[in-house]
């Protein structure tokens, strides 16, 4: 069932009603604000009649409950992230090899933000996280992914190996990242293909189980002193390393 959620930020607010302009609710602009951004966002309001209200700086940070708005805090409804039903169904409709992203325990929403904004740049098709343990789109998520939290199909799954399990026999390869010695260069792995990349939580990684579901693993060469990379930083590295061979074999 749809909730009302707020959202804020020019690029997430702009991102939402761009998709779902039904949605949108009411919109909290800041009194003191008036440039030709925040105007074109205006204009693309008034014809749905959304009410439009002007609030001092104090009052949208109180509302927004963070003081990096922009000026912009709206009132949304907001659907439910897929299931592992309705992702099988997702994937049936696709009618080119899937590239997904997926995520095994990142609980920052900064990180999760982070990777739906590269996920989205990368042209992977969905983002898949297991349902407990793990972040799920809020505010802060909406602001870092800069609108690709509304633009990027989003599925949280009751039971992670099993939906991999599933991904598998439709003959999706799924690729872990992991500092193991059987783990493969990055830039050594055919990332062509129905392919699944998953990404383990900052420090602890993958799971167990999440890593046996595993196709094959990858590492990414690194040059310097340090061992490993932020979550979502590794997460945008190898997505659009799959994205640049997916691109030289199309061509």
């Amino acid at each position: 069932m749809a909730k009302n959620i707020l959202i804020y930020g020019l690029h997430a607010v702009q991102a939402y009603l761009d998709r779902q302009p039904e949605g949108v609710l009411e919109v909290f602009l800041l009194k003191s604000r008036d440039d030709e951004r925040l105007n074109r966002l205006i204009q693309a309001l008034r014809p749905l009649g959304v009410a439009l209200q002007w609030r001092e700086r104090n009052q949208l940070d109180e509302l927004a409950g963070d003081t990096h708005h922009q000026g912009v805090v709206a009132r949304v409804r907001e659907q439910a992230p897929g299931d592992e039903h309705t992702l099988m169904d997702f994937l049936d409709a696709l009618d080119v090899p899937p590239f997904l992203l997926i995520l095994d325990g990142v609980t920052d929403p900064h990180n999760l933000g982070a990777c739906m904004r590269s996920a989205d740049a990368a042209g992977v098709q969905a983002l898949i996280t297991p349902r407990d343990k793990s972040a799920s789109i809020t505010p802060v998520v909406r602001k870092v992914a800069v609108g690709a939290a509304d633009t990027l199909p989003f599925f949280q799954v009751t039971n992670l190996a099993r939906t991999m399990e599933a991904l598998r026999e439709r003959g999706i390869w799924l690729v872990g990242t992991a500092l193991e010695p059987s783990a493969k260069s990055l830039h050594d792995m055919d990332l062509t293909g129905p392919l699944g990349i998953v990404m383990g939580a900052e420090g602890s990684g993958m799971r167990r189980l999440t890593r046996e579901y595993c196709d094959h693993l990858v590492y990414i060469p690194m040059e310097g002193m340090v061992e490993s990379l932020n979550v979502s930083v590794a997460t945008g590295v190898t997505l659009f390393e799959a994205l640049r061979q997916r691109k030289a074999a199309r061509s």
